[in-house]
């Protein structure tokens, strides 16, 4: 629960929304104008997201690129290994044989 939902979406779109080699740069994204973007989020709201997630550690340079503006990054899914959308409350939950 600790990313915004904004963030959520991008992570999701990097993660499995574009064909391997193919990713764009996160500059190229934010240099959408406001027609191709489906007047969408802007460029400020998509920036403070890619912020989040790289302080979160989801998203990383490429260390084989060039590091800048234009720098792709990679998305690691790791932080998110212990996360859960709704939080456990009561001691309810899985039990150890998947109930």
């Amino acid at each position: 629960m600790r990313l915004t939902w904004r963030a959520r979406g991008i992570l999701a779109e990097l993660a499995v929304g574009y064909i391997p080699g193919e990713e764009p740069t996160i500059s190229e994204l934010v240099s959408l104008t406001r027609d191709e973007r489906l007047a969408a989020e802007g460029r400020e709201a998509f920036r403070k997201a890619v912020v989040e997630l790289r302080s979160l550690r989801y998203l990383s340079p490429d260390a084989t690129a060039a590091s800048g503006v234009g720098e792709c990054l990679v998305v690691d899914l790791a932080p998110a290994a212990e996360a859960c959308l709704v939080p456990q409350r009561y001691g309810h939950g899985l039990l150890a044989d998947g109930s």
